[in-house]
């Protein structure tokens, strides 16, 4: 079975790739956990991130935004202490101020899902890439989104994380041609 080059040879990348990576994503706290983890991965692997999944659900409350916002610098202090995830007070602070800010455009938008699928017409656009090496690291979608998170006061939602968002929640199929789960998603 051929699967994208970087999911394969480690069981929990494999597992993310083939049952989640490219799948449409339109549940709003299943976004704030892209966002949250995407943002988290900024210089490290995606397997370092995937490894401590477990427990960024613990430490951000089951990825629910309300409760995040509400987090104080008690909490954050907190978070610092937790070797269960990645101990960056930057990126820390920021899923905080993302889920303020996160709650803000579902006010806005009603969700964050309507939001972020309008920067992709609200559909996945589906690439045909047929190495990993062909696949970009930002998209003018990607750097569209960024530009908007900003001037809204996100953080750690550059170009790149955004365009990870992107590919990991389904607004981008960019599964190679050979990959099995292509066609499927």
């Amino acid at each position: 079975m051929n699967r994208c080059g970087w999911a394969q040879g480690n069981a929990i990348l494999e597992r993310y790739h083939d049952e989640e990576w490219g799948v449409p994503a339109h549940d709003d706290r299943r976004l704030f956990e892209y966002l949250v983890l995407d943002a988290a991965q900024a210089g490290l692997s995606w397997l370092t991130i995937l490894r401590k999944r477990e427990g960024y659900r613990a430490a951000f409350a089951g990825f629910d935004p309300s409760i995040v916002a509400a987090f104080s610098d008690d909490d954050i202090e907190r978070l610092l202490a937790d070797a269960s995830i990645v101990r960056n007070r930057a990126k820390i602070r920021s899923a905080v101020i993302n889920a303020r800010r996160f709650l803000e455009v579902q006010e806005e938008y009603g969700s964050f899902d309507s939001y972020v699928w309008r920067f992709v017409g609200g559909k996945t656009i589906t690439n045909a890439w047929a190495t990993m090496r062909d696949l970009p690291s930002k998209s003018a979608e990607s750097e569209a989104m960024s530009r908007d998170l900003i001037r809204r006061g996100f953080q750690f939602v550059g170009p790149t994380i955004c365009y990870a968002f992107m590919q990991a929640a389904g607004l981008v199929n960019d599964h190679t041609t050979d990959c099995f789960r292509y066609g499927e998603v």
